[in-house]
């Protein structure tokens, strides 16, 4: 799988990681939620890999999120949340 970008945060309880769409509106204000609640975490714009890149991220999102629907957030390798649910988050990340 390629290398995520990371997103240094205060918050690194967690380990977070987003399947994202760089042209996402929901994408963009899952970031944004994370970086407000200093949430360290990790991101794949998806649309932006090619190739072999674009089918391991793919397979890999598919184990959490069978629909790969975006946003994806995995949280400690354990719990997915899928869409901007940010009650949810701020629950889990807050």
């Amino acid at each position: 799988m390629p290398e995520p970008v990371r997103v240094e945060g205060s918050n690194a309880d967690h380990r977070v990681m987003l399947f994202a769409l760089s042209t996402c509106g929901w994408c963009r204000r899952t970031k944004k939620l994370l970086e407000s609640l200093s949430v360290a975490y990790d991101y794949i714009d998806v649309d932006q890999l090619m190739g072999d890149d674009k089918d391991q991220v793919r397979e890999e999102l598919t184990r959490w999120n069978p629909a790969c629907s975006f946003p994806t957030l995995v949280i400690d390798d354990d719990r997915c949340i899928v869409g901007f649910r940010e009650q949810e988050i701020r629950e889990v990340l807050g």
